[in-house]
């Protein structure tokens, strides 16, 4: 009687060889249930450089970002591999980008629905699968986030490839998207939100639990201070409206003029596109955090 194949046996396997899971539950039905026998039998279908890395750690990688064409659509994907050497092979970071294009494309919900995509006549899972055969290292996709925009999206990626972000611009007129003026403008915000990593855009979009944390934290050190009761209110305010400064994008001074916010550059450059142009949110991630 042949043994029933679980669900759970199927997650074993898939832990053990990082192979697809629907190779691992062919695997396991041909060794009858052996998941020792069944790792010899992913072998012998190609995986077999896969199974022998899987369970090597992935320190290293990059950030890729993907915009479409009309700049409506766009994602982040962060892919990690075991050496730093690999991380900066330009077919490995061509492989992150084109994922992240897949994710773009498909909007998965989860890690599990990326890996099933469609990607190359096979899936992104079997291609992750042929990328480790290839180039010789584990690797895993660690995580991605997609996002939409009404205007226009603008990506960076600093120097390295440990750092990305996109962000979403919006505004009436769809020739804004064109201007010199804006384009400049637009790559001038992604790199701020590379170096800066605000908490928002906006501050009305800054989540309410840290402003809770933030206002507790000046609420006792107003207590600490010596300072009257009366006090206390003013003092956590203006440190409220310190942190606001430091960690709002639009309340940010640009780090190319200081002497300029963020939201009245957006003002300025509004006015030369005879537009209103607005930032609207953005994603930005930091390898390993």
């Amino acid at each position: 009687m042949a043994t029933k194949i679980t669900a759970a046996m199927v997650k074993q396997l898939r832990e053990m060889t990082d192979s697809p899971m629907m190779e691992c539950k062919k695997a396991l039905v041909e060794a009858d249930g052996d998941i020792e026998k069944a790792v010899d039998v992913l072998r012998t279908m190609g995986m077999a450089k896969a199974v022998k890395r899987a369970g090597r750690d992935t320190n290293e990688g990059c950030v890729a970002a993907y915009v479409s064409e009309d700049g409506k659509t766009g994602a982040l994907l962060e892919l990690t591999c075991e050496t730093d050497f690999v991380s900066s092979n330009p077919k490995f970071e061509g492989f992150a980008a084109d994922v992240a294009k897949v994710v773009a494309e498909n909007d998965p919900a989860d890690l599990e629905a990326l890996k099933a995509c469609p990607m190359n006549g096979g899936t992104v899972d079997s291609e992750l699968t042929e990328m480790i055969h290839v180039i010789g290292e584990n690797m895993k996709i660690n995580r991605f986030a997609r996002i939409t925009s009404e205007g226009t999206l603008a990506s960076y990626i600093h120097l390295g490839a440990h750092l990305g972000d996109i962000v979403n611009f919006k505004f009436a007129k769809p020739e804004t998207a064109q201007n010199e003026d804006f384009k400049s403008f637009a790559h001038d915000v992604a790199m701020q939100v590379a170096a800066s990593a605000p908490v928002s855009a906006r501050r009305d979009d800054v989540p309410q639990e840290i402003i809770e944390h933030e206002k507790s934290i000046y609420t006792a050190q107003a207590k600490d201070s010596g300072r009257p009761e009366k006090f206390w209110d003013g003092i956590v305010q203006g440190r409220l409206k310190k942190f606001y400064k430091e960690n709002v994008l639009t309340e940010q001074e640009f780090i190319k003029n200081p002497e300029t916010t963020i939201s009245q550059l957006a003002d300025e450059v509004s006015k030369k596109a005879d537009d209103k142009i607005e930032i609207v949110n953005f994603v930005r991630f930091n390898f390993g955090e």
